[in-house]
């Protein structure tokens, strides 16, 4: 049996694959088991921000392997420590709840909210305000968060507790307030899995003022959106707020599972002892793969993250067969006049890997994709928008 038969055989299926085997890569390139190369403009879903068998990656991680792989959270590691230090200088924030996954942060955020709401309004202060088109992970909890009816359908009853308002709606936004008891209000500054489309900056400023104003916890879930992805090391820094609490995963890890919950002075003490727990949480070798990605994620990188981001706009958007770009960054969506399966297709037979939002194109490359490789991509992709 090929690998493929083996793994419809026996792998549960609940993943529509591409006909490609991967195995094996390097930076932005990686080859399937007929030795064709490609351009990843996938990155993993945004996971691997260096690319494939990054070296300096691989060493942290190496280095930690021989060293301890695992303890439990009884005990003190120094891969742990050093990263949430790290993330905390970085944005100002004050404590981290280290977990698996970006679902798993979200939980986290969501337990922090009803917790710190309990403490300081009353039990019935619960409610979880979502926006509509949001995307925020597959637990039963925050697929109850997410707000796309298509992912509830096959899984009720869902936790009770959420609401879902329109996007960049402010006075729905302040009737949802006025109606409702609210804990918090999380959010996506770009809306990935719903399209890639990013929130109005009046929008998410009001999001915050009203937070301020009634003491409800902003919480922006930086999940696709974080650790350089959108040319800042978290996107909320480009709408002039601070959040209360502050999700990531995906490319903190660099293909490692980690997820991270951070945490304001406001309600960094929330959660004590035996309140929220992971055994896999904190990991020391996912700790050292993530600390050695986010402290190399600095200014010149950024720049050229954004740099890179003009260069494909400006080319996409004026390629035939494009109906719109979106996004920020090395996060565009496309729309494209012909279906998105299709485009796939063509980019995938002439070397190219990209992935879908909805209808779109979506592009989520290495964070130091080289200049001539983009290059390359972008030109087979605006060859298969035709």
């Amino acid at each position: 049996m090929s690998i493929t038969e083996i793994d419809k055989q026996y792998v549960a299926g609940t993943y529509n694959r591409f006909p490609v085997e991967i195995v094996r890569g390097k930076g932005s390139e990686c080859f399937d088991a007929d030795g064709k190369r490609y351009i990843d403009m996938g990155s993993g879903i945004g996971v691997t921000a260096f690319g494939y068998a990054d070296e300096q990656w691989q060493a942290a991680v190496t280095a930690q392997l021989s060293a301890v792989q695992h303890t439990s959270n009884l005990y003190y590691t120094e891969p742990c420590a050093k990263l949430a230090e790290h993330l905390c200088t970085r944005t100002g924030l004050s404590k981290v709840f280290f977990a698996n996954s970006g679902a798993e942060a979200n939980e986290c955020a969501i337990k922090v909210a009803r917790k710190y709401a309990t403490d300081n309004k009353g039990e019935d202060y619960h409610v979880i305000l979502t926006l509509q088109n949001s995307f925020h992970g597959r637990t039963l909890t925050t697929l109850a968060a997410t707000g796309q009816d298509h992912f509830h359908k096959l899984f009720q009853p869902l936790t009770p507790g959420f609401v879902t308002i329109p996007a960049n709606d402010v006075a729905a936004l302040e009737t949802a307030v006025a109606e409702h008891k609210v804990a918090g209000i999380l959010f996506e500054c770009v809306q990935g899995e719903g399209g890639v489309l990013p929130l109005d900056a009046d929008y998410v400023k009001a999001m915050a003022d009203i937070c301020a104003r009634e003491d409800i916890l902003l919480m922006a879930d930086e999940v696709q959106t974080g650790n350089g992805r959108t040319g800042t090391l978290y996107a909320y820094e480009q709408f002039g707020i601070t959040p209360d609490v502050v999700t990531t995963a995906k490319g903190l890890g660099g293909g490692l599972p980690i997820g991270a919950c951070m945490m304001s002075e406001k309600c960094e003490g929330v959660l004590g002892y035996g309140d929220h727990g992971s055994t896999y949480g904190g990991n020391p070798v996912c700790c050292a793969g993530a600390l050695n990605v986010i402290s190399r994620i600095d200014d010149t990188l950024l720049a050229e993250v954004k740099q890179k981001s003009a260069y494909v706009f400006d080319r996409l958007s004026k390629a035939e067969g494009v109906k719109s770009v979106s996004g920020m960054g090395l996060m565009i969506g496309v729309e494209c006049e012909k279906p998105v399966g299709e485009v796939l297709t063509a980019c995938r037979e002439h070397g190219v890997l990209a992935l879908s939002a909805k209808t779109k194109l979506r592009l989520l490359p290495p964070l130091n994709i080289p200049m001539e490789l983009l290059t390359e991509a972008v030109d087979v992709i605006m060859e298969a928008l035709k």
